[in-house]
């Protein structure tokens, strides 16, 4: 920290700051990047009545929005149907 200090002054460090801002890069970026893949390819293959992914859902240290009881419930009866008609196996995602 002390050489950056020595070879970069304030106000270059705040530049760089806002252009991370602007264009962020970095291994958030990249994960972000793989999120979006990911996400396509899961709502690819997904299931009639299972709902569309999000890059979020594979955003491995994002803060999570938090579901509301009726999503949850909502997702809960989908499992329990495809569990009932075969499609899915217990405790098997």
């Amino acid at each position: 920290m002390a050489a950056l200090q020595q070879r970069m002054t304030s106000l270059e460090f705040s530049e760089w700051l806002a252009y991370a801002q602007l264009e962020p890069f970095g291994e958030e970026r990249g994960d972000l990047r793989a999120a979006i893949v990911a996400s396509v390819m899961a709502n690819r293959w997904r299931g009639k009545n299972e709902r569309p992914t999000t890059p979020m859902d594979f955003m491995p240290y994002a803060k999570k929005r938090q579901q509301s009881p009726e999503e949850i419930k909502a997702e809960l009866r989908s499992i329990l149907s495809e569990v009932t008609r075969g499609k899915r196996r217990p405790g098997k995602d």
